[in-house]
């Protein structure tokens, strides 16, 4: 059931474009038979799993000051500034490592982010995934990796109409000219050792290409449907993960059964891609509408994955006489 909460006295709406305090604060739960979803501010949520629960979390945290995915002011794309989304952050930082296993992982997706001249006066970039380690590392977490994510910088140039990947700028000054900007793949370890060894199904092939410090082959396009968690009034854009990205960090690090986090659930791309490949996912989200997508998405994958295929051999009763039909439970399919 949906609950209503207050907002808390110390959370400021007036910094937001819309006023949306007395819209309220709301929690509200779904499960699966391997999944559980919960709506809320992962500062709160997370405070409600156990110490050491996770064996691996993969998320996408919102990138600092670019893309106002709600008008909360729970929301940490909302800060007022880099300091204060760090601040923010470092609650579901250290809660995560809380919660995670000794010795076991945590994946970030990152990218830096730009300066532009019409909003800080000079056109330029920010170390967002050099903060977001440093974040990490105070909260005691162990940096452990980077892999740089190919991008396209044609489909790059058409998306976001960087002046600095246009050939007119190549052609009139080039000293303005710089490569498409590349995702990150931050991976943090926890402290302590790990008790359970992981047996990665990854083939020495793919381990092959997926060993090298640059990740090709993550397709872009390659993501849940968002537009259905899509609200009027969002200020940017829905952009979820690759579902290529996450399925190469799970396959690497959880094993079959094992339980997956995404504080930033979003739509349920980490949850739905750790179901699909045998894992259990714990989900957090703040907004409404992302969440119902999410909970849509994965009773979706409970559906599929329940129903029967033609290669599905029925095991048939001996005793049965040749013209009785198979006798159906509740809520069986037939």
């Amino acid at each position: 059931m949906t609950t209503h909460h207050p907002e808390p006295a110390y959370l400021d709406p007036t910094p937001t474009t819309t006023d949306h305090a007395t819209a309220g604060y709301l929690t509200d739960e779904a499960t699966g038979p391997a999944w559980r979803l919960l709506l809320g501010d992962a500062c709160e949520r997370l405070t409600e799993l156990p110490d050491a629960c996770i064996d691996l979390s993969v998320c996408s945290p919102p990138f600092a000051q670019l893309y106002n995915y709600s008008p909360s002011p729970r929301d940490l794309s909302n800060s007022h500034t880099r300091g204060e989304f760090l601040d923010h952050y470092g609650y579901i930082i250290r809660e995560q490592l809380r919660v995670t296993k000794p010795g076991r992982i945590a994946c970030v997706h990152v990218a830096d982010i730009t300066l532009q001249k019409v909003l800080h006066n000079v056109i330029g970039l920010t170390d967002f995934s050099g903060e977001i380690v440093t974040a990490f590392t105070t909260a005691g977490w162990i940096f452990d990796g980077r892999v740089t994510i190919d991008k396209d910088p044609q489909a790059q140039a058409i998306r976001t109409k960087s002046q600095s990947l246009l050939f007119v700028t190549k052609d009139r000054d080039s000293s303005m000219l710089r490569p498409a900007l590349p995702d990150y793949l931050l991976k943090f370890r926890a402290p302590g050792d790990n008790t359970v060894p992981i047996r990665s199904d990854v083939s020495n092939e793919e381990w092959i290409a997926w060993a090298r410090p640059v990740w090709l082959g993550i397709r872009e396009t390659n993501t849940l449907n968002a537009r259905l968690g899509k609200e009027a009034a969002d200020e940017r854009h829905i952009c979820p993960l690759q579902l290529d990205f996450i399925e190469r960090c799970i396959r690497l690090w959880s094993n079959t059964g094992e339980t997956v986090l995404s504080p930033f659930a979003g739509i349920g791309s980490e949850i739905h891609t750790a179901v699909r490949l045998g894992r259990r996912g714990i989900g957090i989200e703040l907004k409404s509408s992302y969440w119902h997508t999410a909970v849509t998405n994965l009773r979706g994958l409970d559906a599929h994955q329940a129903a029967p295929t033609l290669f599905d051999t029925p095991t048939l009763d001996p005793d049965a006489t040749p013209d009785a039909e198979p006798a159906c439970t509740a809520g069986e399919a037939r």
